[in-house]
């Protein structure tokens, strides 16, 4: 399929590095700091390792899920604070969790069809400092209020209040069309599909094994940077702080439910915890990458986005993308070497799995056979999101750098990577090695 566009004129992308923060639990080491902090610190750095002159950069897509109300267009935000060239064109994405792979597939779409040759990419998210909500009637009052012009009629925009609308609304990780929680629907898909919590912190148990063991061994070294965290720049974050390298599988099981605590099986152990971190990628075309002697991590051989119900099961987009994305790929599941699965929640990864080798969801979805069989011994082999944690906006380029890189530790040439995301919605990217 690569091959095939290049004659058509389209260009192989490349992508040159990638570099991530910390990925810490909301509310620990980055609870001062703004999803915008975040964006700037790790594409200044990604700027300086990789070694390139800005001047090169013709574009950034940068995307967050929970926005700062006060700089809505993070991407622009971040070409600004980080002190990048003024005339670098940017734009803001979102598609839920798999909103760096959306940064990182539109930007490389336009280097592909020539309208860029560079691009940086990624996202942000800051779940610290996520944006609190007054009530309707007090967001009313407090307008009202500021448009008069003495102190009796600025009181008297808050007269008719009653106390319940004094009290203030946290964002809501649920979908608007259900009214269920992502953990509410993960819940679901674990008892509709039969998964046990036994699987679940089994998932979870290997999670944080595979990502204590790839820390220990030095692989994170280069794919994270150290931030000397403001104000005081006393303390320095240099590695994620969710991983259990000590959980054990009885640990796992001694956790209750939290979404149905009679008879869920949905635990804090085997579920992604809320995340604060950044991660961004360096695009380029092949040509350009090989002009200034760069060598690629890899690229990006295809693509592909899907959709289901949001009320059936809701989390179960990748395996509705996946197929699309080999199709794309010229590949089969079984040429795959690697496979890197966000783990919003293991129940989530569980019911893909299944649904990638099941007869029924094959014809549930319209195919002539089930796309394959996931080998578990090639699955998130340095860690996922359950251990390493999961900022919205940046889980995607987390997942591409990382792949790459085992990639490279594994000595193979393919890789998978799916995403989950809210809506319904599921990305899927195949990445070949350079």
């Amino acid at each position: 399929m690569a091959r095939e566009k290049q004659r058509n004129g389209h260009r192989r992308v490349a992508i040159v590095r990638g570099l991530r923060t910390p990925f810490v639990k909301a509310g620990t080491d980055f609870a001062k700091l703004t999803a915008l902090d975040l964006g700037r610190m790790v594409v200044q750095e990604l700027v300086q390792r990789a070694d390139i002159d800005p001047q090169e950069i013709d574009q950034v897509v940068f995307g967050q899920v929970i926005p700062t109300l006060t700089a809505p267009s993070i991407a622009r935000e971040v070409v600004l604070a980080a002190g990048l060239p003024r005339k670098i064109e940017a734009f803001t994405v979102a598609r839920a969790c798999a909103t760096s792979i959306q940064a990182m597939t539109t930007a490389a779409n336009a280097i592909s069809v020539g309208e860029a040759d560079v691009a940086l990419v990624g996202g942000t998210e800051s779940m610290s400092d996520a944006p609190i909500f007054t009530s309707r009637p007090l967001a009313q009052a407090l307008v009202a209020a500021s448009k008069a012009r003495s102190l009796p009629e600025k009181l008297k925009a808050f007269q008719t209040l009653k106390p319940r609308d004094l009290v203030p609304v946290p964002p809501a990780i649920a979908e608007y069309s259900t009214g269920l929680t992502m953990g509410e629907s993960a819940e679901k898909m674990a008892k509709e599909n039969g998964i046990s919590r036994q699987e679940q912190d089994s998932i979870a148990f290997t999670s944080h094994q595979n990502a204590a063991r790839a820390w220990k061994d030095g692989f994170f070294d280069a794919q994270v940077m150290h931030v000397v965290v403001p104000p005081k720049y006393e303390k320095v974050s240099q590695k994620d702080n969710i991983v259990r390298e000590d959980t054990s599988l009885e640990a796992l099981a001694q956790l209750r439910p939290v979404f149905d605590r009679k008879y869920g099986s949905v635990t804090a152990g085997n579920a992604s915890p809320l995340t604060d971190g950044a991660a961004a990628l360096l695009l380029m075309s092949e040509e350009k990458a090989k002009a200034l002697g760069l060598e690629p991590l890899g690229y990006l051989r295809a693509h592909a986005y899907a959709a289901t119900d949001p009320g059936d099961q809701l989390l179960q987009g990748p395996a509705y993308a996946a197929p699309i994305a080999l199709e794309r790929a010229g590949m089969k599941l079984s040429d795959i070497d690697l496979v890197e699965m966000h783990e919003a929640f293991a129940a989530q990864v569980a019911s893909n799995i299944q649904a990638l080798a099941s007869k029924e969801f094959a014809r549930k979805a319209g195919w002539s056979a089930p796309v394959g069989e996931v080998d578990r011994t090639r699955l998130n082999l340095s860690g996922g999101s359950i251990s390493i944690g999961h900022p919205f906006g940046a889980t995607g380029a987390r997942i591409v750098t990382q792949a790459l890189h085992e990639l490279k530790r594994q000595n193979k040439n393919t890789v998978l990577c799916t995403v989950c995301a809210a809506g319904g919605l599921g990305a899927a990217v195949v990445l070949e090695r350079a």
